[in-house]
């Protein structure tokens, strides 16, 4: 100790800490028709299909600010909760929703306006929470998913905290009665307890990525929690349990990538959805999903 002061800092410095996780990148659901995915995900939501990748009929990756929607055909899957969107026009978004009805009458879709959101469900069932961007309660994002909420059983919550604390090295907090899973810089899992009977886990699943990749691996194996091995750079588990006894507290697939994944942080594109042939202003027709520096 040489006797100089320590500067007096403004800040938390522990709220910059990521920890383990790191990417929050998607969210798997697999469709029936990719028709009706294509008038929901694209036209209604005004999302943009990955122009480079799944280019064919059997799936589709819908692109979302810096995240994505992954849908494959098959059997329809429905999460257990509601994934956060955050849009840029709240008029516009309304307008292509209501458009949407024609090609999606007879199934699920549905929408409803509420105070600074829009509620709207899929097709086959999926809710979708949609934001204008709000840099005070949803960060700096323009276009993205910062959350993925998830409906759990009452008294689930602190022994979920433990798991993510304990065994995947992230942080948790307690807001509005719900857990707060940090897994990128804006992008949160929270879950939610409820009382309504919850369906039984179908397979969906949601894609992380890890600094520390091979250690929580460890910590997963040991416990018998591994629940597939992809590659390399890849494996998977299903199981969230409470680290004190090992009680399973939760289902849902977490696709697990290593910051050494050749899809890490890949760069995506996304359109400007309220450009079109009749309404067009050149050097206008991408979207920007981020706000600038403060």
């Amino acid at each position: 100790m040489d006797g100089t002061p320590k500067l007096a800092c403004p800040w938390d410095r522990t709220e910059e800490s990521l920890g383990n996780v790191v990417e929050l990148q998607h969210v798997n659901l697999q469709v029936p028709d990719q028709l009706k995915a294509t008038a929901f995900y694209i036209s209604a939501l005004g999302l943009t299909r990955d122009p480079y990748l799944m280019t064919g009929i059997d799936n589709m990756w819908a692109n979302v600010g810096i995240s994505q929607f992954h849908l494959p055909t098959g059997p329809a899957q429905v999460l257990r909760g509601t994934v956060g969107l955050v849009l840029p026009d709240r008029a516009q978004l309304l307008h292509r929703l209501d458009r949407a009805r024609r090609w999606l009458e007879g199934t699920q879709y549905s929408f409803t306006e509420a105070e600074g959101h829009i509620d709207v469900t899929c097709p086959w069932g999926n809710r979708m929470r949609c934001h204008a961007p709000d840099a005070d309660r949803l960060g700096r994002i323009t276009l993205g998913m910062p959350y993925v909420e998830l409906d759990v059983a009452r008294g689930t919550l602190p022994g979920m905290a433990r798991f993510y604390e304990q065994m995947i090295g992230t942080s948790t907090a307690m807001r509005d009665g719900a857990l707060y899973v940090r897994v990128a810089r804006e992008q949160f899992l929270i879950f939610r307890e409820t009382d309504k009977p919850q369906p039984a886990f179908d397979g969906h699943h949601i894609q992380l990525a890890f600094v520390d990749f091979g250690g929580i691996y460890n910590r997963l194996n040991e416990r018998g929690l591994i629940s597939r091995e992809d590659s390399a750079h890849q494996y998977r588990f299903i199981k969230v349990v409470d680290p004190n006894d090992g009680r399973v507290l939760f289902e849902v697939e977490h696709e697990i990538r290593s910051m050494k994944h050749p899809l890490f942080m890949r760069p995506l594109v996304n359109r400007n959805a309220a450009i079109t042939n009749n309404y067009y202003a050149a050097g206008n027709e991408a979207a920007v999903w981020a706000m600038p520096p403060a």
